[in-house]
C-alpha cells in the first residue's frame, strides 16, 4: 500500500532567521544553501515578508525587493514563493492605509511572489477583508489564516475549538476570496489533542480539494507530535526547516519529521541524504552567524505564557543588548497576567510585542502602573476586536492614562492613503518617486528612507566581529572620577518652596538627592527642572528636540524603537528643553534619563 505524501514548505529562509538571527541575515550568506536546497527538490519556500522584509533594510543594508528578485532567480519560474502578511499591517509594525495594502500585494507580485499568507493576530475577519481582496485581485494565491494558541492554564474564554470553526464558518460564509486555509500557531503551545480536533473539524468543513496548512514552532518542544497529530486529521501541508534554523523557536527540522513518520502511512517523499547535504551547505553558509543560546532550546514555560519564536529571539537580544537579560524570566511570568486580561488576542507579532512590552512595564515598574500605549490602544479597540472582551478595569486604565475613549469601528477607517505624505518624504530628500520606494517610506518610515539615501548599515551579530569587538576593550590607562562615569548632572529644584539639590545619573542610574539647602540668593528664582525618562529599553531612533526648544504639553521629544516597535516620548508638561542626555542610536534602559525641561 503506497503512503500519502504530506507537504511541506520550508521556512527556513524566512521564519528561520526570524527565529533564530532576529531576522538579519544577507542576502549573498544564504543563497549556496537556497541553491542546494532546490538541486534537492524542495519546490515551495517560504522567502519573505513579515519581519524579513524591514529587517532587509534596517539592519542588512539590502533592498527586500532585491531580495526577492534574486530568490526568484535561484528557484526558478516554477517554485512556489509565498511570503507573510499581518492583514492591515501588511509588513509593517503599523496599520497601513488602503492604498498601501493594495500596493504590497502588487508589488510582491511584481517581485517574484506567488503566494500570501495572510493573517490577523486577533482573529477580527475585518483585518483580512480587504487585504485578502487585494491580494486575489493581484493574481496572488491568497492562503487565509486563523491564528492558534493554547491559553496560559487558569484562563478561558477564547482560543478554542469551537471558536476556530466558528472563524471558519465565517471565512466560508464571507465574500472574502482564498485559496487555501492555513492554522498558524506561532507559539507552538496548542496541545497535539486540540490541533487534531481542530483539523478533523476544518477537513469536514471545506470542500474536498481545499488544502489545509499546519504552522507552528518547536519553542515549547510539541512541533512533531502536533504535526503528527494534525496529519491524522487530514492536513494537506506542514511547515519545516533545515538547521541551523530548525527546531527550537523555530520550526521542526525536515529531517526530523521524516524520521518521525517512518513506520506510519504518510512520507515526506524525500530522499534523506541529499537534505543531510543541504544542511550541511547550510550550516557552513552561516557558520559565521551568532546563534542565541535560547533561540535553540525547548522552553516549559512557554504554554503558560505564550512567546512566538519569531519574537522569542529578538527580545532577547535586545534584552541583551541593553543589560537586562536577567528580567526576562520575571518578565515572561508578567505575560500571563497581560495575557489574561488584554482579550486574548492570539501571541503573533504585533499583538505578542504588546503583551511583551507591558509585561516588561508591569515586571520594572510595577503591575499596571503605567500602560504601554501599544497595549492601551490594543484593549480600547484601535486594532480591532480582541476574541474576548478585555478586563473592564484595564480598559478603564488604558483609556484615562492615553486619554483615548473605546474605539468600535474599523481601523481601516480611520487612516488616510500613505502615497500622498510617502511621495512627499521621497521628494523632500531628492529620491526617485516610483512604487518600490513610496512602499519602502510609507512601511519602514525614518529607517527606510536611511537607507534609500545610502545611510543605513548592516548590522548582522557575526562571531568575528563580536570577537573582534571584544579585543578592542581594553583597560582604561587613566582613571575617571566617579561623577564623569556615571555621567552625574546637578540641578537645583524647588518643591513646595524648599530648594534641593539633585544629581541624575546617565544610564539609568538612581538619582542622588541632598539634603534640603537654603535657596541661595539669586536674580531669579530656582527653575524647576523635569527629567524624562525612557518609558522601556530600547533604542533612540531619533530626537525631535534640541537644547533650548520650547516646547508645549504632548509634544513628541523623541522617537525609541523597542521590541520591533516606535514609540513617540512626549513632553509632560510645556517648558524649555534644558539638556538632551542621550544621542540618535543610543541604547537606553528602562528609566534611563532622556532628556531634561525646566517650566
Amino acid at each position: 500500500m503506497s503512503k500519502k505524501r504530506i507537504e511541506f514548505m520550508d521556512t527556513s529562509f524566512r521564519d528561520g532567521f526570524q527565529s533564530v538571527f532576529g531576522a538579519r541575515a544577507a542576502t549573498r550568506d544564504f543563497l549556496p544553501a537556497l541553491e542546494a536546497a532546490v538541486d534537492a527538490g524542495t519546490t515551495y519556500f517560504e522567502a519573505g515578508g513579515g519581519a524579513r522584509f524591514q529587517s532587509l533594510f534596517f539592519y542588512c543594508n539590502e533592498s527586500a525587493f532585491d531580495m526577492m528578485d534574486s530568490f526568484r532567480k535561484t528557484t526558478g519560474p516554477d517554485a512556489n514563493l509565498q511570503t507573510l502578511a499581518r492583514g492591515i499591517n501588511v509588513v509593517a509594525l503599523n496599520q497601513q492605509p488602503r492604498d498601501m495594502i493594495d500596493l504590497h500585494a502588487r508589488m510582491f507580485k511584481k517581485h517574484g511572489i506567488t503566494t500570501i499568507r495572510n493573517f490577523d493576530a486577533l482573529n477580527d475577519l475585518r483585518n483580512l477583508s480587504y487585504s485578502g481582496e487585494r491580494i486575489a485581485e493581484a493574481g496572488l494565491h491568497h492562503q487565509i489564516v486563523i491564528t492558534i494558541m493554547d491559553l496560559p492554564p487558569g484562563c478561558e474564554g477564547a482560543h478554542t475549538q469551537e471558536d476556530y470553526s466558528k472563524m471558519l464558518k465565517d471565512i466560508l460564509d464571507s465574500d472574502i476570496p482564498f485559496h487555501s486555509v492555513c492554522f498558524k500557531d506561532s507559539s507552538g503551545t496548542v496541545h497535539p489533542r486540540k490541533v487534531y480536533e481542530t483539523i478533523q473539524a476544518a477537513r469536514k468543513m471545506v470542500p474536498e480539494d481545499m488544502i489545509l496548512h499546519l504552522h507552528t514552532h518547536d519553542t515549547a518542544g510539541i512541533g512533531i507530535s502536533q504535526y503528527l497529530a494534525a496529519i491524522e486529521a487530514g492536513i494537506t501541508r506542514i511547515d519545516l526547516a533545515m538547521s541551523p534554523v530548525s527546531g527550537g523557536t523555530a520550526q521542526p527540522d525536515i529531517l526530523s519529521m521524516w524520521h518521525a513518520m517512518k513506520g506510519t502511512d504518510y512520507t515526506l517523499d524525500i530522499d534523506p541524504l541529499k537534505y543531510i547535504k543541504v544542511e550541511e551547505v547550510f550550516e557552513e553558509a552561516m557558520g559565521d552567524y551568532f546563534i542565541p543560546p535560547e533561540s535553540r532550546m525547548v522552553s516549559p514555560l512557554i504554554p503558560f505564557s505564550p512567546m512566538p519564536g519569531g519574537a522569542l529571539t529578538a527580545n532577547t537580544m535586545m534584552m541583551r543588548d541593553t543589560g537586562t537579560l536577567h528580567l526576562y524570566p520575571k518578565v515572561i511570568k508578567e505575560m500571563e497576567e497581560v495575557i489574561r486580561v488584554g482579550g486574548f488576542g492570539t501571541s503573533v507579532t504585533p499583538v505578542s510585542q504588546f503583551y511583551f512590552q507591558q509585561a516588561y512595564l508591569n515586571a520594572t515598574q510595577g503591575r499596571w502602573k503605567k500602560i504601554n500605549p501599544q497595549f492601551g490602544n490594543m484593549v480600547l479597540g484601535y486594532f480591532g476586536r480582541t476574541p474576548a472582551k478585555p478586563d473592564p478595569e484595564i480598559v478603564k486604565l488604558a483609556s484615562e492614562q492615553l486619554d483615548k475613549p473605546v474605539f468600535n469601528e474599523d481601523p481601516l477607517d480611520i487612516l488616510e492613503d500613505g502615497r500622498p505624505a510617502a511621495e512627499k518624504k521621497l521628494q523632500e530628500n531628492g529620491l526617485a518617486v516610483n512604487d518600490e520606494n513610496v512602499f519602502i517610506a510609507s512601511s519602514c518610515e525614518s529607517k527606510g528612507i536611511d537607507f534609500l539615501l545610502g545611510k543605513a548599515k548592516e548590522n548582522i551579530r557575526r562571531k568575528s566581529t563580536e570577537a573582534a569587538k571584544a579585543e578592542k576593550i581594553v583597560a582604561p590607562t587613566t582613571v575617571a572620577s566617579a561623577d564623569s562615569v556615571m555621567g552625574l548632572r546637578e540641578y537645583t529644584i524647588t518643591v513646595e518652596g524648599k530648594a534641593y539639590q539633585v544629581q541624575v545619573a546617565e544610564g539609568g542610574g538612581n538619582p542622588i538627592v541632598s539634603t534640603p539647602v537654603p535657596a541661595q540668593k539669586a536674580s531669579a528664582p530656582a527653575v524647576a527642572v523635569k527629567v524624562v525618562e525612557a518609558p522601556t529599553p530600547g533604542n533612540i531612533l531619533r530626537l525631535e528636540v534640541k537644547a533650548g526648544d520650547q516646547v508645549i504639553a504632548n509634544q513628541t521629544l523623541l522617537v525609541m524603537e523597542a521590541m520591533k516597535m516606535e514609540s513617540e516620548v512626549k513632553a509632560p508638561a510645556a517648558g524649555t528643553v534644558v539638556d538632551l542626555h542621550v544621542s540618535d542610536g543610543d541604547t537606553v534602559q528602562a528609566g534611563t534619563p532622556l532628556l531634561s525641561l525646566s517650566s
